[in-house]
Parts: C-alpha cells; structure tokens; sequence
C-alpha cells in the first residue's frame, strides 16, 4: 500500500469513526440524510476524488480513489459516494462541469430511454428512471438521454422528477424519477454514454463489494476465535477453518479481479477489464456472505450484530449495475468476436474488438 493509500485510510477510518456509528446507520436507513458526515467526507477533498486536477479536484490518482471507495465500504459509510464518483468521471468525459455536492446518476429503461426536448434553444428532459440511487437526495442528478437519436449527457437539479422512494437490501434509497420537461442545467455529447454509465456502476459496486468482503471476513474470523463450543475455538475446527479458507480465496479473487479492472480503467472503463470484475466480485460476494452467516451461526442474522451492514450491501450490490449473468453473457460474446484461434490471446490480455452491447 503506497503512502497515499495508508493516508486516504487513515482518513477514512477517522471520519468512520466520528461520524458512523450504528445510530447514524440506521438513521440513514429511516431516510435520513448523514449530512455530517458526508460534510467531513467533502472537507478533506475526498468527495471530489474523482475529478482531475485541471476541472477543481484534488488530483489523486485513479486508484488512490478507489483505494477510498473501498474503505469507504468497508466502514458501510451510508453516502452516495460511488454514484458521486462515477458521475464526475462521465461529466468530465463529456467535457461538463462537476457541480459541488452529492451527485448520482440514472437512465430510462432499454425500450423507454429519456428524451430531450428543445425548443427555443432550452433543453427539457422528460421520461422515467427507476432504482435511482439516493435519488432526490443528491445535489444533481447526472442522466443519460436521447436528443433527436443521438445519446446525450444532461445534469439535471437533484430535486427534479422525484416521486417515491424503495430501498435496496441493504437500506439504502433508491428512487423513481419522473421527469416532466424538465429543466436541464447543462448537457453535451457522450460517445456510448448508456454503456458507459453501466460500465462506471458496474466499475465502482465491484470495488465497493471488495471492502465489504474484506470486513465480512474479518468479522468471520474474529467471531470463529471468540466463539467456544467443546471447550475450544471454533476456528479449532477443520470444518470451520476449511470454510474461513475458502471465503478468504474468494476475497482475494474478488481484490484482484477488481484491481485489474481499476488499472484498466483509468482514463475510460475497460467493457472486458469491468465484466471480469463485475462477475467475479458479485460470485465471491454471494459465496463469502454466506460462509460469514454459517461461521456466525444464527448470531450472524440479528439485527444487533454488525455482520450484516456488510452482507446486506453484498447481496443488493452484486446485482446492481447489472448481475453476474449479465456480465458474464458479455465476456462470452467477446470470445465468440474473438474466436477459437485468438482464444488465448484474448484470455492472455483481455483485449478484443469493441462491443456494442446494450448495458
């Protein structure tokens, strides 16, 4: 870990502290909005990780950003912060300006994608978005739409269009944004912007889910050494430590397939580095949360331990920004582009033609 890295953990790890605890956890999951702690987040320029130096940010390095992310989830912070990041990456690709605050980003569906509208040289959005992370809760809300059939990148207020708001497993907002003409603050356009928002989220809920991982399994661990059954640890037993094993591998798998993935898309995501990762991460979340319940025993499902602040976020993130099927499907339609006689090229170096697949 470079000295940057330790800072940036360092840093998380006292914000966690100072302003997570279980009560801010459950506020946040009764609709309430951490402001104190996202206030902290952004005083130390960690909200802005994502924005280049030359647009207002604070200059860190790709990784350095999502080496935040991950802590961030690891500590279950209740903020916006990856949808924050990934709408910065998609303005600044479309050469727009970040505005200050949190931000989070939609889309209409496949068959009804959003619409912009202009007349007398005013852009109005119209069309409905659906599971919009902490929708209405955001300063903006960074949209991918349609412009006489062109795709275009808009930034409406993050109050517009809101209707009602869900939650996802693991307690966090999830909103139906329906636009009615409404007012666009600025767009440009995005050269495979709806791909490339999928990309993004599939991108940040991977490296988030390996934070989560992380805790899971030290919280399995922890939990195996303290617990006595026979007059001895748990971990004593060759069944318990052949299940700690195997979540550990597949934390490690998850951490690597995720690395390659941020070091692929540094300047613009990799589709295959980004579908390697989506359905590795969300196979070994599924697993490892479940090994983390069965080493807890009944203990891991109460609301009073804290296991499940990371388990719930595993189960609702592996299947966000698309599941495990769907970026699998991706990663063999790219060998069948490839074909037999490049096959280990392409598994060798994970490059291929580009796809143009619906995200």
């Amino acid at each position: 870990m470079s000295t940057i890295e330790q800072d940036l953990v360092t840093t998380i790890d006292r914000i966690a502290a100072d302003h997570c605890d279980r009560a801010a956890r459950e506020q946040a999951e009764k609709g309430q909005w951490p402001a104190p702690l996202w206030q902290a987040l952004a005083d130390v320029g960690l909200t802005a990780a994502t924005v280049p130096e030359a647009h207002g940010g604070p200059g860190l390095e790709f990784d350095d950003a999502m080496a935040a992310l991950r802590r961030s989830a690891y500590h279950a912070l209740p903020v916006p912060l990856a949808e924050t990041f990934a709408a910065a990456r998609l303005l600044v690709a479309a050469g727009l300006i970040v505005p200050s605050g949190a931000l989070t980003v939609a889309q209409g569906g496949e068959s009804e994608p959003l619409q912009l509208v202009e007349r007398d040289g005013v852009l109005r959005l119209t069309g409905i978005a659906r599971r919009v992370p902490w929708g209405g809760q955001c300063a903006a809300t960074v949209v991918v739409a349609r412009l006489d059939g062109r795709e275009m990148l808009a930034v409406v207020d993050g109050a517009a269009g809101f209707v009602a708001s869900e939650r996802n497993l693991a307690g966090e907002p999830r909103a139906m944004l329906e636009f009615d003409r409404a007012a666009v603050l600025a767009a440009a356009p995005l050269e495979r912007a709806s791909a490339r928002l999928a990309e993004e989220g599939a991108l940040m809920r991977s490296v988030q889910m390996t934070g989560a991982l992380s805790r899971s399994l030290e919280h399995a661990i922890q939990y195996a050494n303290e617990r006595v059954a026979f007059g001895r640890p748990i971990a004593k037993f060759q069944a318990v430590q052949q299940m700690l094993a195997v979540m550990a591998g597949h934390a490690a798998a998850a951490s690597a397939a995720a690395d390659f993935a941020v070091e692929r898309s540094a300047e613009e995501t990799n589709r295959l580095a980004v579908s390697v990762a989506k359905s590795r991460v969300g196979e070994a979340a599924g697993r490892g949360a479940e090994i983390a319940h069965q080493v807890h025993g009944a203990m891991g499902f109460t609301h009073e331990h804290n296991l499940h602040w990371s388990t719930r976020r595993l189960w609702a993130w592996r299947d966000e920004f698309g599941g495990d099927a769907f970026w699998q499907m991706q990663l063999g339609r790219a060998a069948a582009v490839v074909g037999a006689d490049a096959l280990w090229t392409f598994l060798a170096t994970m490059s291929a033609p580009s796809l143009e697949v619906a995200a």
